[in-house]
């Protein structure tokens, strides 16, 4: 007999498989890198400009939000490799479509800091 963990042993295995999963997206993926690059940028700038609670809310949701959709892009890439390793244009289609998830994350998170940051700048 199979002695079945308690959930507080299987949610602390969750948390250490999701930091793996999150270090080696900041250890192979350069995408992952930039974003987390920008993210301690802004972070400065926030610390700098000294943003209200409501605009470090928002700006860190922006951040969350970008990061998220690219390690989403980043994992639908690596199983649609994994399923058809050659070229497929079915494939191209659906890599594209999650690349649009992150372009469009991106777009609203520059947005975010545009409206946080442009008054405090000019």
């Amino acid at each position: 007999m199979i002695k079945k963990e308690s959930f507080l042993v299987n949610r602390i295995k969750s948390i250490g498989y999701a930091f793996k999963g999150f270090a080696i997206l900041v250890k192979t993926e350069a995408s992952i890198k930039t974003q987390v690059f920008i993210a301690i940028l802004v972070s400065a700038a926030g610390f700098f400009f000294n943003i209200s609670i409501t605009e470090w809310l928002i700006q860190t949701l922006a951040i969350a939000m970008v990061i998220s959709i690219e390690a989403i892009n980043t994992a639908i890439e690596e199983i649609a490799n994994f399923i058809h390793p050659e070229h497929h244009q079915k494939i191209g289609l659906i890599k594209d479509i999650a690349a649009g998830a992150v372009f469009i994350a991106s777009i609203f998170a520059v947005i975010i800091g545009l409206i946080i940051y442009f008054p405090k700048v000019f």
